[in-house]
């Protein structure tokens, strides 16, 4: 069966100084892992990485298949969906209108919109610009677009920070779907409460390394 994401002895360094030593990491099609670490420790540095923002340095990495540096990139980015630390809409644009972006981009029936929205809990606040509403409700907005665009491998990089209860069982949602289809998802945080709610696997990232916790 084809891994969703494999690293072999990957390394990556940032200005010269090595970030990541020796990563050995593997997620199976419907498995959510999970990456505890503290600030600095390389958990952003991995998720990039992953996500193809960033090239490795040594070994090697595999996302979906495909052998990142030796495919076409583009492929491989429609099927990856990211939350990041911060929130990623545009901010001139109301909330439907950045959900109507991504459904355009991804090919889908901008129809899909109000729906999304409302799963979210949003479809009052439609009309309303991504500047001018609160981090919970932004974050919201980026969990109706990755239910709407269904990626194969869910990158969350503290994702669920800040967010109410309801937001965090949007998150959850959101990887059992994922994985339900078949998808894996790999989950960092400082967290490990909550990296023990989203993943069935956790690892500790110290020194640059993986090593196996739970």
């Amino acid at each position: 069966m084809e891994s969703v994401v494999h690293l072999q002895d990957a390394g990556v360094s940032l200005g010269g100084r090595p970030v990541l030593r020796h990563v050995d990491l593997l997620v199976q099609p419907g498995e959510s892992v999970g990456v505890a670490g503290p600030n600095g420790s390389g958990k952003t540095t991995l998720i990039r990485a992953v996500a193809t923002l960033i090239g490795i340095d040594r070994g090697s990495i595999e996302v979906l298949g495909s052998h990142l540096g030796a495919t076409d990139l583009v492929e491989v980015r429609r099927s990856i969906g990211l939350i990041g630390h911060q929130p990623s809409l545009l901010s001139e644009l109301t909330l439907a209108e950045n959900l109507e972006h991504v459904a355009r981009l991804a090919g889908l029936d901008v129809s899909r919109v109000a729906n999304a929205l409302d799963v979210v809990g949003l479809a009052g606040a439609a009309d309303r610009r991504a500047e001018a509403v609160s981090f919970g409700m932004k974050r919201r907005v980026e969990i109706a677009h990755l239910l709407m665009t269904k990626p194969r491998l869910l990158l969350l990089d503290e994702a669920a920070s800040g967010l109410d209860e309801s937001a965090h069982d949007l998150i959850h949602a959101l990887v059992g779907s994922v994985c339900g289809r078949g998808g894996g998802c790999l989950v960092v945080s400082h967290d490990r409460s909550q990296l023990g709610e989203l993943a069935a696997r956790v690892l500790s990232l110290s020194g640059g390394r993986l090593e196996r916790v739970t």
